[in-house]
């Protein structure tokens, strides 16, 4: 029995533990915060599988019990079986279409029961694992374009077959493991570009297109006028600043409209027209999408009216809180799916400015163990990994927390290990637990 305590113990990062049940632990006050009904003993409701803090509590000890069982496995296993598992969680993702359930406006859930299971929520494990194998090849050269493009299929094929399961906020989710290829040598152009586009797109927003075509001719023609010595030298560069012109044309003509058009539902362009406060175009209405309110005149957007509720909620816990039960946003139902996506909402509102203050310190806490264990590995492969879960982790946080206080789009994706959920709750665990397993091996070179 000592034995198998102490190649438990050996070697694991007791500091990501104590932060990872800390959340756990804040997680299942937050929920049962919001849950909870006046009167209801409060022992036997844990207990009784009947409410969603109890329900949280049992995922709660069912991910422990797989956290411990994660750390009595040899850590060679995850690189040897690291195909199987990405394989394994495609073949889930296609298992999706003929026997979906549809829940809330997704078509990305699996019913078992009286369970639901999000194989696309898996998948940020196995992505991880299969990203960080093909990564850790020693004859690998990743400076080369085919190795890109490979590196990017292994993580967009997942979330490609997620947007088409009508859960585009958690496909964004993978575009994170491109930080990871960045660490391992992805040219920094390629992000600049991604963040190129992104821009153009809110600038297509906010902009008339006739205005914006007119600015981005503008500057394809200085960039023009400042490397005329460079086109003299180099005839194709001007073509290239053509074809670049063209194709920024061309996403705010046809692509931007495209996408909300045919791509985005009607929620996700309410959400996105809510967060930079703009009424929705006509030629984007779709159903009852964007009616006019016949008193103020405006279009009714429930985007709107739920990140104004969850910014109320925030703002109304002041600098200590009103108490966990004491919520008057929260307690009484006006900010929406407030155990899962808005469960921010309750640490706010319940705890106020040093609550939240906390919590966000323990998650940086988190993120910048997860990145010192990642730079102290010997294995390209533990390496590669950890950077994965911290991008999987930094993005979650960031986008959360971000949507809750209007700052971006509700794209629906939970706060990680505070959320309630059991499928959220088990990957972020089984991500953790991984990489503390594979840090307690890092003396080994894994491939």
């Amino acid at each position: 029995m000592s034995q198998k305590k102490a190649e438990i113990s050996k070697g694991v990062d007791y500091i990501l533990v104590i932060v990872y049940l800390l959340l756990v632990a804040i997680g299942l006050m937050a929920i049962f915060g919001v849950t909870y009904t006046e009167g209801e003993p409060v022992v036997q409701s844990f207990l009784g599988f009947k409410t969603d803090y109890s329900r949280q509590f049992y995922f709660a000890g069912v991910s422990l019990l797989l956290g411990l069982f994660i750390l009595l496995t040899d850590s060679k296993f995850f690189p040897a079986t690291a195909n199987l598992w990405y394989a394994g969680g495609m073949l889930l993702l296609l298992l999706v279409f003929p026997f979906h359930s549809s829940v809330k406006g997704t078509e990305s859930i699996i019913r078992l029961g009286a369970f639901q299971f999000q194989p696309a929520e898996f998948c940020k494990v196995t992505v991880a694992l299969a990203l960080a194998k093909y990564l850790s090849d020693p004859e690998l050269d990743f400076t080369k374009t085919r190795s890109q493009l490979i590196a990017t299929a292994i993580v967009m094929a997942p979330a490609i077959l997620t947007i088409f399961q009508k859960e585009t906020g958690l496909a964004l989710v993978f575009c994170s493991f491109f930080f990871v290829m960045y660490r391992e040598g992805l040219p920094a152009m390629v992000l600049v570009i991604g963040f190129a586009i992104a821009a153009l797109v809110v600038a297509t927003l906010l902009l008339d297109k006739n205005v914006l075509a007119v600015i981005l001719t503008l500057i394809a023609g200085v960039v023009v006028l400042f490397s005329l010595r460079q086109i003299k030298r180099d005839k194709t560069l001007l073509v290239k600043i053509i074809l670049v012109w063209a194709l920024c044309v061309g996403i705010q003509r046809f692509g931007v409209p495209f996408l909300f058009e045919h791509v985005l539902g009607k929620h996700q362009v309410e959400r996105i027209y809510s967060t930079i406060g703009k009424e929705i175009p006509q030629e984007y209405l779709k159903g009852n999408m964007g009616e006019i309110d016949a008193k103020t005149g405006k279009q009714n957007n429930t985007a709107d009216y739920n990140v104004k509720q969850s910014k109320i909620a925030v703002g109304s816990g002041g600098l200590t809180g009103k108490g966990l039960l004491s919520g008057t946003q929260t307690r009484y139902g006006f900010v929406p799916e407030q155990r899962t996506d808005f469960i921010f909402d309750t640490i706010g509102e319940g705890f106020g400015f040093v609550g939240s203050v906390t919590l966000l310190g323990l998650y940086i806490l988190l993120l910048f163990r997860v990145i010192r264990i990642a730079e102290r590995q010997r294995s390209t492969f533990s390496r590669c990994y950890a950077y994965g879960v911290a991008s999987v982790f930094f993005f979650h946080i960031a986008v959360n927390v971000a949507m809750t206080i209007g700052l971006a789009p509700v794209i629906g994706i939970p706060l990680p290990l505070i959320s309630y959920g059991g499928t959220s709750l088990l990957t972020f665990t089984i991500l953790l637990f991984i990489l503390i397993r594979l840090d307690a091996d890092r003396q080994m070179v894994l491939r």
